[in-house]
């Protein structure tokens, strides 16, 4: 029997899927970063951070507003964030209490 110190090791290393990925990718990088400035842009052409905005929506950790041609902002429901139009940017916040409680209303 060889020594194992003999025997060849065979052995692949992969990448952490982790370190590869974009930070604006990264759900909890996306939560980090609003949960830290209050609030993300979002630019209108940006799918996959609307994309992945939209699913944290669903389960109440963020709040979304689509930002209008005049700068005001338009609460946007589930319903329609799921879409995810490259039409007008978003802006990602973190939800308030009582918005909470509002969606819930409604």
């Amino acid at each position: 029997m060889p020594h194992p110190a003999s025997s060849p090791i065979n052995v692949v290393l992969f990448k952490d899927a982790r370190a590869s990925a974009s930070p604006q990718r990264d759900q909890k990088s996306l939560l980090d970063a609003v949960y830290a400035c209050g609030s993300l842009a979002v630019p209108a052409e940006d799918r996959a951070t609307k994309q992945m905005a939209a699913r944290l929506q669903i389960y109440g950790f963020v709040t979304l507003d689509e930002v209008q041609a005049d700068g005001t902002a338009r609460r946007l429901r589930p319903s329609e964030a799921v879409e995810a139009s490259s039409a007008r940017p978003w802006r990602v916040s973190k939800p308030s209490f009582a918005a909470s409680l509002a969606a819930w209303a409604s």
